[in-house]
């Protein structure tokens, strides 16, 4: 399988790390999915498992895995994936330069790339 061209920030890296050391499943690694979608151009939800699905490939960080199906692994090529955190909003964001911007009036500033973010209430239990 073939590992997406992807971009994690230490802040993404140290976020994963924790969901998945403090989570029911501490040697297993976080599965996420992202799928073209919505005005930012993502769709994106995570889980924490004890290992793979079938067809997840693992990307590893560090001592920190990170499943991704198919559909992950093509939307994250040459994307940045980090973490932010501010007083209303804590969560994953993911920025892909060569993405078209959004020219809808709720995206702010039409010239900045394509950016998504996830937030921790997508996160699911399995």
């Amino acid at each position: 399988m073939i590992l997406p061209n992807v971009t994690v920030t230490p802040a993404a890296a140290k976020f994963i790390r924790r969901m998945v050391r403090f989570s029911e499943h501490p040697a297993g690694g976080m599965r996420l999915l992202v799928t073209p979608g919505g005005c930012s151009g993502y769709s994106a939800e995570f889980s924490v498992l004890a290992a793979p699905l079938d067809g997840d490939a693992e990307l590893l960080l560090g001592d920190v895995r990170v499943f991704l199906p198919a559909e992950s692994r093509l939307v994250l090529d040459g994307v940045t994936m980090d973490f932010s955190e501010s007083p209303t909003h804590s969560g994953l964001s993911f920025f892909n330069p060569a993405a078209a911007p959004c020219a809808c009036s709720s995206s702010g500033d039409a010239a900045k790339p394509a950016q998504a973010t996830v937030s921790l209430d997508s996160l699911k239990r399995h």
